[in-house]
């Protein structure tokens, strides 16, 4: 049964849930002949195993889901890591009349008998539907069936939308991305690093320091960024009162809320609604001259506050018309400049409210070049200056620092990028994450870059100027990502001319290595901390790119196939030299060298003991922005070169 008559099908589906349970299979155990009883999902969540339902055979891995037919006969063996796995059995039925489109289904029978097996992509709204289910299952109580039976429906839903997605040709989603769904998704609901993990099967300490590498934002913050935002929202939009708002974005004290508020926007919830009440009341839209910017506020610090800790009672409203700061009236004053922008009808495809009408002298000739053009974006069509002046990246500031191009701001981990620093000199800060909405608007830009991070953000950024949003990771490659922004920002020829130079640094830097350097050498590239060691694969910075795509090096064997899938792998210090490779790349921001030479395990292994580690810190090896591999490639060229 093909996707399209699934998805027919599962629109005229009645079911009952029958039993959900959670199952654990250690290595080398194995399920012989167990004849399924009802229709059944499988979910896979840790672990590896081989299932053969009658003459079909399916891997099932991290996250994969196995639908089997009542009476087919299953045979399960657990992998070398055993296997966890959730179970739903249910019944599904269709009653007459049946629908025209499922006649022949219908006629042919079983048409809950079907077996099928897929790897999600995004695996983590599945697993949370599954354990949600289980959870409910287990309070045997009338009315929580209900629920059962709407979060099997749901399941059902993202399944199918992934196997239709799939069929169309989908790409895996990054790491930082699937976290990044995960909030959005869920911000009202109670999220922590801890349960992030456990959904995402990876260690703390690994989501936090990827997660904060690509956006500046550790997970926590960037729920709290999320939260403030939706709450902006929600004044706007509603007549929700302060506690409502909060517990709808996952506060129970508005206090709290209030106070991250006005960390955040620079304003109470109050004010910032009523500044908003004050603009509706406008009926003609006024003529706005910004003469001046408005200083930066002070950067938004979360790190003395714990996101689950309210430490005041009451409404939260008590203080919220007060000002202590001259810097609080700027950012009011601010908020309602963006609010009359929005409500005059600014958008990207029209000229901005900052502008003044030239004049004569001004006047540039007339010439048949056109201004402007129109990008297909995942946001809809966008009119973009063809030679936009002013630029505010948000992200993909590699790509334009290649085409010689320095915006006029971009944000906080951009800056602190040590491979930027030379092309920095006068750039503004616009702020942690992807920026901030008031320094934004200040710069006056005519063009801005985001990726798909911020989608509140981005609505906001529209309202400034022509906004393009480029979603994170849909740019695979070096070329593919400069090749993207040449033709954007009408730089064609500097991409063509900056990617010839750039192929040919990464092969004199190969060909130089290679002289002294065996082609078939191992190499492993690690990060380690106090908990863990990560080993890394070809996309994720710490120098994966110029080992194995740059030089084409590989690593172990073993651990090749443990970074298979997503493209890193967890190790423990115990199996360490199974991993190790001839060579290895070191991330680590606590131990030297030679106190890695002194420990029992890493001294003994020959990368060690040769001198033969390259040890950098993760300030360092942390980018893999166009600029950062190059620089990278000839850095570790140099140290391969002189061993």
């Amino acid at each position: 049964m093909n996707i399209d008559d699934l998805i027919a099908l599962w629109n005229h589906v009645n079911c009952k849930v029958i039993d959900i349970r959670r199952i654990t299979v250690k290595a080398g155990e194995s399920i012989r002949s167990y004849h399924v009883p009802s229709s059944l999902f499988l979910m896979s969540i840790r672990g590896n195993a081989t299932v053969n339902l009658g003459t079909e055979f399916h891997r099932m891995q991290r996250f994969t889901v196995l639908h089997a037919g009542k009476g087919a006969v299953l045979d399960l063996v657990a992998g070398s890591e055993g296997l966890d796995y959730y179970s739903v059995y249910y019944k599904g039925s269709i009653h007459p009349p049946v629908p025209t489109e499922l006649t022949a289904l219908f006629e042919q029978g079983r048409l809950f008998d079907h077996s099928y097996s897929m790897m999600p992509d995004n695996p983590i709204e599945l697993h949370r539907t599954m354990s949600q289910m289980l959870k409910e299952w287990n309070k045997q109580q009338p009315l929580v069936r209900l629920r059962v039976r709407t979060l099997l429906y749901q399941f059902v839903h993202e399944l199918l939308h992934q196997m239709k997605a799939q069929g169309l040709g989908s790409v895996k989603r990054d790491l930082a991305a699937q976290i990044a769904a995960i909030i959005h998704k869920h911000y009202a609901d109670p999220i922590s690093l801890d349960s992030l993990s456990e959904s995402l099967n990876y260690s703390v300490a690994h989501l936090s320091s990827y997660f904060k590498v690509r956006t500046g934002l550790s997970p926590i913050d960037y729920l709290i960024k999320v939260r403030i935002d939706k709450a902006a929202s929600l004044l706007l939009e509603t007549d929700a009162t302060l506690k409502e708002i909060a517990v709808g974005v996952g506060y129970q004290d508005p206090s709290y809320l209030s106070r991250l508020f006005k960390k955040h926007k620079g304003v109470s919830p109050i004010r910032y609604r009523d500044v908003y009440a004050e603009k509706k009341k406008l009926e003609d839209c006024p003529s706005i001259t910004m003469e001046s910017s408005i200083v930066l506020q002070e950067p938004v610090n979360y790190t003395d506050i714990i996101d689950n800790h309210y430490q005041y009672n009451g409404n939260g409203e008590e203080d919220l018309f007060m000002f202590k700061h001259s810097r609080a009236a700027l950012a009011s004053a601010l908020l309602s400049l963006i609010l009359l922008l929005s409500a005059c009808g600014t958008n990207g495809n029209s000229e901005t409210a900052t502008s003044q009408p030239p004049s004569p002298s001004d006047t540039p000739a007339v010439s048949e070049q056109p201004q402007t053009k129109v990008v297909n974006t995942v946001n809809g069509d966008v009119e973009v200056p063809t030679q936009p002046k002013r630029i505010v990246a948000g992200e993909y500031l590699g790509s334009l620092i290649a085409l010689g191009i320095t915006p006029i701001g971009t944000s906080d981990h951009h800056i602190k990028n040590p491979y930027f620093n030379q092309y920095l000199k006068d750039v503004e800060n616009i702020g942690e994450g992807n920026g901030n909405v008031e320094k934004i608007l200040s710069l006056e830009p005519d063009l801005i870059i985001m990726d798909d991070f911020y989608p509140e953000l981005n609505e906001q950024m529209a309202k400034i100027a022509p906004t393009v949003v480029i979603p994170y990771a849909s740019l695979k490659t070096v070329h593919e990502e400069v090749a993207y922004f040449g033709e954007l920002l009408g730089q064609e020829d500097k991409a063509k001319d900056w990617l010839a130079e750039y192929d040919s640094r990464i092969a004199t830097a190969k060909e130089n290595v290679l002289k002294v350097v065996p082609a078939e050498s191992t190499f492993s590239v690690i990060e380690t901390s106090d908990k863990d060691i990560m080993a890394v694969g070809t996309d994720f910075g710490k120098g994966g790119q110029p080992i194995y795509n740059g030089f084409g090096f590989k690593p172990p064997a073993e651990i090749a196939a443990e970074m298979a899938d997503p493209g890193w792998a967890s190790i423990s210090a115990e199996v360490l030299p199974k991993y190790a490779g001839d060579y290895i790349i070191l991330t680590s921001d606590s131990k030297t060298l030679d106190q890695f030479k002194a420990d029992p395990i890493w001294g003994t292994l020959p990368a060690v003991k040769n001198d033969r580690v390259f040890l950098w810190t993760s300030d360092r090896s942390n980018y893999w922005d166009p600029i950062a591999i190059l620089s990278q490639t000839e850095e570790l060229a140099a140290w391969l070169t002189n061993l």
